[in-house]
């Protein structure tokens, strides 16, 4: 069954929009003005326009972007220009959150409620904003209306917000600190620009990964290259395709992205597979409640990711590279999309990399508000223009990936941190860790310390030491358990705060480190309040593909909610069987990691921390 919208248009303004991204139409056939001695007696570029179907979610961003939300015309528009079914298309606009197949305000405040804004005023802020422009989702007054919004990866800046504003020239900006004056301000004018993240160890000795940030114009190439930039890159050249993967294996470097699989297993896999042509992915969609360190790297160090991505391609036999960013960042699709360019302009990229006979290119595609898409397959079908939705494995991506080609993806910690291993030789950087954790770990510190923000620490350096250096929780108040992982991740317990933050040592005590989030909650905590919006949060972002997944967060969110409103099917215990056997049937079952990883968080708050019998004393 098909969608029928043959009686929509498009307005003047949208088909602008769209034609930016797209190019303008070349026949009738592909939404151009018809001619009859060219299009009356055959079809043109159906072959060539369903080719570039990996250019639907860039378009959809371009119509959204123009009057504020995707109209049927605009939708119309564009499945005409790259000859896809509007069903699909529907279907795939409908997928993100960020879209809005309705009419709205061309002005939306989004305001994060997640886990760490709800815990520093964010729910206060929400209260703020209804009174201000009406409830969340309404008409809205000033032109202008809000949503309540999962995290926006300002975590260390709490509450947060994304102010959004359609036009000729659209505006985005990501808003820490946030509070409601601030936020209408920013409706009526020109929001100002986030100030520079100031680093927690800024000046600090011994930063690898944030050495540069903080002492860098992000902006300025030169500037990169005068502090060591593309030394690591000219290195490479030197070893030789090989040579680096060699050394990435020696380095034992594992993915920083959660998954923590082997970097130079995956690259070598890639590099041997004798399908062509190969691609590279950065999976930038950092949408972990509670994660921010990617995003940092990307807006104060573009150049290293881009010089990272260049190595990877270059020891892989890729030549083209998709940086996939999440759709809440708008600064670091920004200072990415310039330094692309400058890189491309000054030989860094294109056909001839530092005159050395290879090609690479890098293509932007941004994200639009779907943490499914972190999973690896899923961010394929979003970059294909696709729904976001996992594939089964295998064929894994190494074999069969994006364009069902051979596929190295790495995110964004993993990769900057491939300049150091190709500096330093991989048994040089294997030498800071521990023997099954190389290297050092970026941790989002957030919540109740005293200075919260982005922290580097190697390997085996305990959770203790961790919130000791953030300054601990302030006011006087008691610890009452550590979010460790973000909401697919594990509480921790305030006895447990020795362990050491290795791979290793985080499953020993039934946890993971995951994206590298540490949310510190103190005794004013409620956690079944927390569990709750980790619940909700699921069942917002499952995908719906598979039954355990899609059925089990919400009845998951169920049980929460009749313990809450002490509604419960039988005892407390009862329920807390019931949860177990939803959280074992989604671990066992479900097709990807957000299904399996779902219940942990709620069941290490069960187990742990007394969730149902009103939490630890």
């Amino acid at each position: 069954m098909d969608l029928y919208l043959r009686q929509a248009r498009a307005s003047a303004a949208e088909r602008r929009a769209v034609d930016a991204v797209l190019g303008p139409p070349e026949s009738g056939w592909d939404g151009g003005r018809r001619r009859v001695e060219k299009d009356g007696r055959a079809a043109h570029g159906g072959h060539a326009a369903r080719s570039r179907r990996h250019l639907l979610l860039p378009a959809l961003h371009a119509a959204q972007g123009r009057v504020g939300w995707i109209s049927e015309g605009a939708l119309n528009y564009i499945c005409q220009r790259l000859t896809v079914p509007p069903a699909e298309a529907y279907g795939v606009a409908s997928f993100y959150g960020l879209f809005s197949l309705r009419r709205r305000a061309p002005n939306v405040v989004h305001v994060c409620d997640d886990v760490v804004c709800r815990v520093r005023g964010g729910l206060a802020l929400c209260d703020e904003m209804a009174k201000a422009l009406g409830p969340a989702g309404s008409k809205g007054k000033r032109g202008a209306t809000w949503l309540r919004s999962p995290c926006l990866g300002l975590c260390e800046q709490a509450p947060a917000a994304l102010v959004i504003k359609a036009g000729p020239s659209p505006v985005e900006r990501a808003i820490g600190a946030a509070d409601s004056a601030g936020l209408l301000d920013a409706l009526e004018a020109e929001p100002a620009r986030p100030p520079a993240p100031r680093l927690p160890q800024f000046g600090e000795a011994g930063l690898r990964l944030l050495r540069r940030i903080g002492h860098l114009d992000p902006s300025s190439l030169d500037d990169y290259r005068a502090k060591g930039g593309y030394a690591a890159l000219r290195r490479a050249l030197e070893l030789g395709p090989e040579g680096v993967v060699r050394e990435v294996i020696d380095s034992k470097l594992m993915g920083r992205g959660g998954a923590a699989f082997p970097t130079g297993r995956k690259w070598d896999a890639v590099a041997k597979a004798p399908a062509r042509p190969h691609y590279l992915v950065c999976n930038a969609d950092e949408s972990e409640p509670g994660t921010f360190k990617d995003r940092v790297l990307m807006e104060e160090d573009p150049f290293a990711l881009l010089e990272a991505m260049t190595i990877a391609g270059f020891a892989t036999g890729c030549e083209t590279g998709y940086l996939y960013v999440r759709g809440e960042y708008p600064l670091a699709a920004e200072r990415l999309a310039h330094a692309i360019t400058t890189a491309r302009v000054r030989g860094l990229l294109g056909d001839d990399v530092m005159d050395h006979g290879f090609r690479f290119e890098v293509e932007l595609r941004r994200g639009a508000g779907a943490y499914i898409c972190g999973e690896e397959t899923a961010l394929f079908n979003s970059i294909e223009g696709y729904r976001g939705e996992p594939r089964n494995k295998p064929p894994f991506p190494v074999a069969s990936g994006l364009f069902s080609k051979p596929t190295l993806i790495n995110n964004v910690e993993t990769l900057v941190n491939v300049l150091d291993v190709v500096l330093e030789s991989g048994p040089g950087f294997a030498k800071l860790g521990t023997e099954g954790s190389t290297g050092t770990k970026l941790f989002c510190v957030s919540g109740h310390v005293a200075q919260p923000g982005l922290y580097e620490v190697p390997f085996g350096t305990t959770l203790e030491a961790l919130l000791h250096g953030a300054g601990g929780v302030p006011g006087g108040r008691r610890l009452k358990a550590v979010l460790l992982g973000g909401a697919a991740g594990s509480f921790v317990t305030p006895e447990e705060l020795p362990v050491p933050l290795t791979f290793e040592s985080t499953r020993a005590i039934g946890a993971s480190l995951g994206s590298g989030v540490v949310v510190a909650l103190d005794d004013s905590v409620d956690l079944l309040d927390l569990a709750l919006r980790i619940a909700a949060f699921f069942r917002d972002e499952s995908c719906g593909q598979c039954v355990p997944c899609r059925v089990g967060t919400v009845r998951q969110e169920e049980a929460l909610l009749r313990i809450a409103r002490k509604r419960t099917l039988g005892t407390t215990h009862d329920e807390a069987a019931l949860l177990r056997e939803i959280g074992q049937v989604m671990r066992d079952a479900s097709i990807c990691g957000l299904g399996q990883t779902a219940a942990s968080a709620i069941e290490s708050a069960v187990t742990k921390l007394g969730l149902l019998d009103g939490g630890r004393p």
